[in-house]
């Protein structure tokens, strides 16, 4: 019996920017919500991934809801509550005595959260890591930031002027793009200097963001310090999940979370493809029990709504990744000591949720990241 860890991918088109830049006409009294929230058009991508979710797994979970099979995290901001309830929905249309209303094809499943100024696992670059800050003054020295920057100077000083910034520099210019890409998806009028070029560019600069906080420079460090710590939890409830005297029911893990979680993960994995991921898409972790007994991993990402997840493999290793392999070929990114490598004075101890670690002893076990921008 397969046993299937699944983390989804967050929904980035779900979610307006926080802020958009001064000379835009979409203000935040243009969306119904503000800025920040989840769009109904991300409602409609979150509540068709759940319907996704429930055709890949239909046979494993159950067809009703069960608490004892699924447990979901979300951070504390309402598009990723509100994303993780709209795949919900997708996944667990009531039926039989779960239908409290005849005219409502819906039913409440509760989605847990922490403050967060105490979120350490799904939110990212993780704060408070001297060290990580140390690392990211050297990687906007590195050869490859400076070449990067200078090679786009022109279109970074317009967009200052195009905008009304009064400083711009990668990480600004990547959230001009996405606010004119939301505005796009949602036939918003794009302001004349907007060209297919531009915003090409622009779309390369918020990739190479994307890429200077995990990769570029001492990736490997990076990834203990950031992506690891996920990376680590998973791995560990993975393995507990394998042993002989497992008795944990829960099927699935569903996270909601954002695009930074999922590009510090797939870099911690050494698995990302230098883009960011596409709204509602959704990385999979599986665990295959074998028919010879030994249990197996393997991956999905779902970044396309018109084809299945294909499968990604951890470098050296094969698509259905030995248990032992998966953990052995992964630990170099996971710190064993996260407080004593961001070099603070006080070891600091990250407590995961009970609801993380209880993890289903037979059968799939899914991890879902629905994250949202």
């Amino acid at each position: 019996m397969p046993r299937i860890s699944c983390l989804g991918d967050f929904n980035r088109f779900s979610m307006l920017n926080n802020v958009s830049y001064p000379t835009d006409r979409y203000q935040e009294s243009s969306w119904p919500q503000g800025f920040g929230q989840l769009s109904q058009e991300g409602m409609r991508q979150h509540f068709e991934l759940g319907q996704a979710l429930r055709k890949r797994y239909q046979g494993f979970l159950n067809d009703t809801y069960d608490r004892r099979e699924i447990a979901v995290r979300s951070t504390d901001y309402d598009r990723t509550l509100m994303s993780a309830e709209a795949n919900l929905a997708g996944l667990y249309p009531p039926n039989g005595s779960q239908v409290f209303n005849p005219t409502l094809e819906w039913q409440p499943i509760p989605v847990h959260t922490v403050p967060q100024f105490e979120e350490r696992l799904l939110s990212f670059p993780i704060p408070g890591c001297p060290r990580y800050k140390i690392l990211m003054n050297e990687t906007e020295h590195s050869e490859k930031y400076l070449n990067v920057t200078f090679l786009y100077k022109d279109l970074i000083t317009m967009i200052q002027e195009r905008t009304g910034l009064k400083n711009t520099n990668i990480e600004t210019v990547w959230s001009v793009y996405d606010t004119l890409f939301c505005e796009a998806r949602h036939n918003m009028t794009a302001p004349d200097w907007v060209t297919p070029n531009i915003m090409d560019d622009l779309r390369k600069l918020k990739d190479f963001g994307f890429e200077i906080m995990f990769e570029v420079y001492k990736h490997q460090e990076k990834s203990r310090l950031q992506g690891g710590v996920l990376l680590g939890s998973i791995v560990n409830n993975i393995s507990e999940s394998a042993l002989p005297d497992s008795n944990r029911r829960l099927k699935m893990m569903m996270l909601s979370a954002h695009d930074t979680t999922i590009v510090a993960l797939q870099s911690s994995l050494s698995i990302f493809n230098g883009k960011q991921p596409p709204y509602a898409s959704c990385h999979i972790f599986e665990l295959y029990q074998e028919d010879n007994g030994s249990f197996t991993v393997a991956m999905f990402y779902r970044n396309d709504t018109r084809r299945a997840p294909y499968q990604l493999a951890v470098p050296s290793c094969d698509l259905f990744c030995p248990l032992e392999d998966f953990v052995r070929l992964t630990k170099p990114s996971i710190p064993e000591d996260w407080g004593k490598e961001c070099m603070l004075l006080t070891s600091v101890t990250h407590r995961l949720p009970v609801i993380a670690l209880t993890l289903v002893s037979i059968g799939l076990q899914n991890y879902l990241l629905l994250p949202s921008y």
